[in-house]
């Protein structure tokens, strides 16, 4: 996310892996399931105190 620094021909660079790119790829399903679970949390709140 950030402009990496220029590094010397012939030396390799350190490639750091980021906390929020490594879980992107996951939103599509996690989002999803856990709106699920949070609307049956609700729900079951919602029956009980009726």
């Amino acid at each position: 996310m950030s402009t990496p620094t220029p590094v010397e021909p012939g030396h390799d660079a350190i490639v750091e892996n980021d906390a929020v790119e490594s879980i992107v790829h996951l939103m599509p399903l996690v989002l999803p399931i856990v709106g699920g679970v949070l609307m049956l949390l609700l729900a079951s709140i919602a029956v009980f105190m009726a």
